[in-house]
């Protein structure tokens, strides 16, 4: 798979087995982020303004760069027998109160040039018939980290699910890294590493109130958010205030962990993965805010924990069983 903050595309082998209870258990037996070569980052950067005639290319060659990989990965992981390829792919476009979603490099020509079961194109089915095809880890929270209360993903949007009364709640909260990572570039940077240039910056009330204060945070769930919002509501929010670069990645971390905060109730115990785990300023900022356990753990769930889920995703569709939750 291939997260919004474009820093690669993650792969890894999984494994997954029942025990006498019934209860899912797993293995990341080993796993990878390949980073995006600049061309690739910078097609899929600007693909969001391509021409209804370029896309279709797009996907072509997307879904040829994917197979490149994960063929190599697989001759360097595997002896090639494994039970299936899950691709969630790269989202492009996420645009559910429209019926529309769009991973690039699940095209059928994905399992020919692997000669691979493939199981892929994950969100679609949900759109078409209504919901937000987002997020769709949390069937992955129930079944594999059932021994947390709250478990929130800092990728380059930040989304969260629990129980509550039988169902699994879950849905985004706000963008994270895509916001952070975008003006950390200004500064010559590919992120914001631990925070710090936040921390060298200065809070603006203002701002802060203004970016709490967009529509998004007060509607109920189910909710998703995709990069065009972020164009639409977040960038020239941020734009128009005139601040240094320092003080807006200062701000926006405050606001982040503001609205993160609220997600919680006081005694939940909280699993934090995702790139943002790494960064200490945003944890410390959550921290001030929140009296929860705040669990995050080694660096390969960190980094694999969504990968791993659409592995798992993938193994619930090979078994007919169910793989995306309608409350969610």
């Amino acid at each position: 798979m291939s997260g919004t903050s474009l820093d690669g595309v993650d792969l890894a082998l999984c494994r997954f087995h029942r025990n006498e209870q019934n209860r899912w258990l797993f293995a990341i037996e080993c796993a990878e982020t390949i980073p995006y070569p600049p061309h690739w980052q910078q097609t899929l950067k600007e693909a969001i303004h391509l021409s209804n005639e370029r896309l279709p290319l797009l996907d072509e060659e997307y879904t040829a760069y994917l197979a490149q990989l994960i063929q190599v990965f697989m001759e360097r992981h595997t002896t090639g027998e494994i039970d299936a390829v899950c691709s969630h792919g790269h989202t492009l476009f996420h645009q559910p109160e429209t019926g529309f979603t769009l991973q690039l490099g699940n095209l059928p020509e994905l399992a020919k040039l692997l000669k691979q079961t493939v199981v892929c194109n994950f969100r679609i089915q949900d759109v078409a018939l209504g919901g937000q095809g987002a997020p769709l880890v949390p069937i992955g929270d129930r079944l594999l980290f059932g021994a947390y209360d709250f478990c929130l993903n800092l990728g380059g949007f930040a989304n969260g699910s629990f129980e509550s009364e039988g169902l699994r709640i879950a849905y985004d909260i706000c963008p994270v890294n895509v916001v952070l990572n975008y003006y950390a570039e200004k500064l010559g940077k590919k992120f914001d590493d631990g925070g710090r240039l936040a921390a060298s910056g200065k809070l603006n009330e203002s701002l802060l109130q203004s970016l709490n204060d967009i529509a998004f945070y007060a509607q109920p769930a189910p909710k998703s958010l995709g990069m065009e919002w972020v164009h639409s509501h977040i960038f020239p929010v941020l734009d128009g205030s005139g601040l240094e670069i320092v003080d807006l990645l200062r701000t926006y971390t405050e606001h982040v962990a503001y609205q993160l905060s609220l997600q919680f109730k006081p005694d939940q115990k909280v699993l934090v993965t995702g790139g943002g785990a790494y960064n200490d300023f945003l944890i410390s900022r959550l921290k001030n805010y929140v009296r929860n356990e705040i669990i995050i753990p080694e660096s390969q769930l960190i980094e694999f924990k969504e990968a791993l889920v659409f592995g798992l995703l993938g193994v619930l569709k090979l078994r007919g069983e169910i793989n995306c939750l309608a409350s969610v």
